[in-house]
């Protein structure tokens, strides 16, 4: 039997050590794609790019803001694979990921595993052997199943990190919404898409990836705006919001307000609160959930000392 043919997705913009360590990774590859395409949001195309023993093509797509669902659209437009298998630019895949994802024979979207690293892991003469000792898995993200494929039965639990599905599904859903633009939502609302579709979301064994780490915020307050406008769209497609719980923590950080029909964004976000919500080396990934967590605590807390507060008259008895 033929196996399908496989085409390599990945959307960028700068990032350029990290590009080169994904197709190291690619390079490695138990089975070959037939082509890498890199959808790259900037100006030039990246240069000084390893060579590869499979075809390599650059697509520029260009916006205001991060187009994130009209680029991986026009990676999957310009790409010739039955199967196509999207890879975050900083997800290093292990040398099996391509065999994993085509021996699973599931008809769906296929999630494979995710494994975080900390800062300064990618050293030169890396390994994807030498990252399992130090890599851990995510807080808020299920285990791969020990064998077959375990049906995901909430949309909710797709991440877009890297996934695959055949060409032909990822066109009959007509894509990813490009009204989503800039950071957040656009692949919740992929994956409400291709649910309401009638089409299968699954998680597979192995199809590994090794997350490379770089500074971000969780919550992203840096991305305040295009949060709060992708999940008012997500609202007016179908019905209610997405992305509750980083909109949950800007409000207890009292960056908007919920109190009329529409989200209101109260302030910018400050020093203060890009230095709470910091990535720091030292941590693999960035968790909204321990955020809250210590946000609820100190408002406790300082609610807490305003009571005690009042056991102390302002002025002195007579």
């Amino acid at each position: 039997m033929t196996l399908p043919s496989v085409s390599v997705l990945t959307i960028a913009s700068g990032r350029d050590a990290h590009l080169r360590n994904v197709m190291i990774g690619l390079s490695r590859q138990t089975v070959r794609p037939v082509e890498l395409i890199i959808a790259h949001m900037q100006e030039a195309p990246y240069a000084d790019l390893p060579a590869m023993p499979f075809p390599v093509r650059q697509i520029p797509v260009t916006g205001a803001e991060l187009p994130l669902a009209r680029a991986r659209n026009e990676a999957a437009k310009a790409a010739t694979g039955d199967l196509l298998i999207f890879l975050d630019v900083d997800c290093i895949p292990t040398p099996t990921l391509v065999e994993d994802y085509l021996s699973a024979g599931f008809d769906g979207l296929m999630m494979g595993e995710v494994m975080y690293l900390p800062g300064g892991a990618v050293t030169p003469g890396w390994t994807s052997a030498g990252f399992d000792a130090m890599a851990v898995r995510h807080s808020d993200r299920q285990g791969p199943p020990a064998e077959g494929v375990e049906i995901c039965t909430d949309y909710r639990c797709f991440w877009s990190l890297n996934f695959a599905l055949p060409a032909a599904i990822f066109h009959r859903i007509g894509g990813f919404d490009e009204r989503f633009t800039g950071y957040g939502g656009e692949d919740t609302d992929f994956g409400k898409t291709l649910s309401m579709a009638g089409e299968k979301i699954g998680w597979i064994p192995g199809a590994k990836v090794h997350h490379q780490y770089h500074p971000h915020h969780m919550p992203p307050v840096h991305h305040l705006h295009s949060v709060v406008r992708n999940s008012e769209l997500f609202a007016r497609k179908w019905g209610y919001r997405t992305m509750e719980h980083w909109l949950y923590a800007f409000m207890l950080m009292g960056l908007i307000d919920n109190s009329g029909p529409r989200i209101r964004i109260l302030r910018e976000a400050e020093e203060g609160d890009i230095a709470y919500t910091r990535q720091h080396a030292h941590m693999p990934y960035a968790n909204t959930a321990s955020v809250i967590r210590r946000l609820k605590e100190e408002k406790a807390a300082a609610d807490d000392a305003g009571q005690k507060a009042l056991l102390q008259p302002a002025i002195a008895a007579e």
